[in-house]
């Protein structure tokens, strides 16, 4: 089975994130070109968890057009790592702060890897900067 480590997490605090597994590689992807929603007053305290931010995310910025286009990326892998018996996939989303577009982009992330393809992958999510996100 291949096992998926989704990250979000700040280029400002902790940086990209070690790949645990040992085999290096899988995706990092940079989402400060993406319009930050923690620089409106009202976003600020709240997460990509949030559905004010999220409203946000999908209707005022780029977001949704970088995700379709990272699904598509990533799901060329996933196929090849299934197809090949690979056993570690990382998936990494960064930000400023972690908080926002980061965690936003690893949970919309996870939850598409998880209808895809359900019983052929194990996903962990972790939220670097957002500890209180972990389940």
């Amino acid at each position: 089975m291949l096992h998926i480590d989704i990250h979000s997490f700040s280029y400002k605090k902790g940086g990209i994130p070690t790949d645990h597994s040992g085999n290096g590689g899988g995706f990092t992807f940079d989402c400060r070109g993406i319009l930050n929603p923690g620089r409106i007053e009202e976003y600020k305290s709240q997460t990509g968890n949030d559905i004010g931010v999220q409203e946000y995310l999908e209707t005022n910025t780029e977001m949704p057009k970088f995700l379709e286009l990272v699904k598509s990326l990533v799901s060329i892998n996933i196929d090849n790592y299934i197809e090949r018996g690979f056993e570690n996939l990382q998936i990494n989303f960064g930000c400023t702060g972690g908080q926002h577009r980061s965690v936003y982009s690893a949970i919309k992330i996870a939850h598409f890897i998880e209808q895809k393809y359900g019983e052929k992958v194990e996903i962990s999510l972790h939220h670097d900067e957002q500890h209180h996100l972990n389940s």
